[in-house]
């Protein structure tokens, strides 16, 4: 059968972007052909696209949807034909109407559960689990500091930080972002085209600084979020939305305070299957007990995925967007 794709065949902008039609085979063994209902817009994929992260070229984008299974392969068990599904792995491809996947990065999507919201959730919800719950595990008891806290991962640690009882001071672009953090359970927000961050979470802390600063923006808030740490704290560089980090010097991390660092991604935090299992079911059972709220800020037809690229990476986003087939 035939699918409609957006495919990447050179790097660059939001007008490479192009749609093209593909054959779609029978499913291999241990794959499933899926008919996606929603898909995830992420950050990540713009990494993909301008070739910050490369893969052979031409490739597909997109890391995380949801739908329901139409066919399985050979040796496939864990699901069946019109399971509801969900996913935030599988390897790129995500920006289609149908595709094959590997069943094992497949997980069941509760009834309760819409696909616009799995697909808005996935990526995004299991980043903060194992950013929380695994890379730092947080007790319930700390203040810490989460850059982007407005945008769609920033907005899930917020609510999440709250569950669990820990104060988040969450860095944002503008007053309004501010209060739509806040909104989401933010305990302070700082907004940094406006404050120096570093100053102000001296000031919030009362000069004790935090034990750990989740930063998926990059350079720019680099050498920043440093200053933010406790002696022996730790920096959770996990995204790069201003730019790469480069040219780390080790020699600051102990005049800064012997301090910690790490580059966590979500692929080896959700192995074995089972552990992607597990994070899922926390992260559903929050969406269930309405800890966590799932709302689809920015909804785009699939072939205006260039206009979602570039809204998101101005910054004209707020929480989490999808992809309509």
């Amino acid at each position: 059968m035939k699918t409609s794709a957006v495919q990447v065949s050179r790097y660059g902008g939001p007008e490479v972007l192009e749609m093209v039609e593909r054959e779609v085979p029978a499913p291999g063994p241990g794959e499933v052909r899926l008919h996606n209902r929603a898909i995830g817009l992420n950050f990540i994929d713009i990494y993909y696209r301008t070739g910050l992260y490369k893969e052979n070229l031409p490739h597909g984008l997109g890391m995380e949807g949801a739908g329901e299974v139409e066919a399985v392969g050979s040796g496939v068990n864990n699901v069946k034909v019109g399971d509801r599904v969900a996913y935030a792995s599988g390897g790129l491809g995500a920006y289609a109407t149908v595709r094959n996947i590997g069943a094992n990065s497949l997980v069941l999507l509760p009834r309760s559960i819409s696909f616009e919201q799995a697909a808005a959730v996935m990526l995004k919800g299991l980043t903060v689990q194992y950013l929380f719950r695994q890379t730092y595990r947080l007790q319930g008891y700390e203040t810490i500091l989460f850059h982007a806290a407005a945008g769609g991962v920033g907005l899930i640690a917020c609510q999440w930080a709250r569950a669990l009882g820990v104060r988040l001071i969450g860095t944002v672009g503008s007053p309004q972002k501010g209060r739509i953090a806040r909104e989401h359970g933010a305990w302070q927000v700082i907004d940094y085209r406006a404050e120096d961050f570093v100053e102000r979470v001296r000031e919030i802390t009362a000069g004790a600084k935090v034990p750990v600063v989740y930063d998926g923006v990059g350079k720019d808030t680099w050498e920043g979020s440093l200053d933010c740490l406790q002696p022996r704290g730790l920096m959770v560089s996990f995204g790069s939305a201003s730019g790469a980090v480069t040219g780390v010097n080790l020699n600051i991390l102990a005049q800064k305070g012997s301090l910690f660092v790490t580059r966590p991604t979500l692929a080896t935090h959700i192995v074995p299957r089972s552990r992607m299992e597990e994070s899922a079911l926390e992260l559903f059972d929050l969406i269930d007990r309405g800890a966590i709220r799932v709302e689809v800020e920015h909804s785009y037809r699939l072939e205006q995925a260039a206009q979602a690229h570039a809204d998101l990476a101005e910054r004209k986003t707020s929480g989490s967007c999808v992809l309509i087939p």
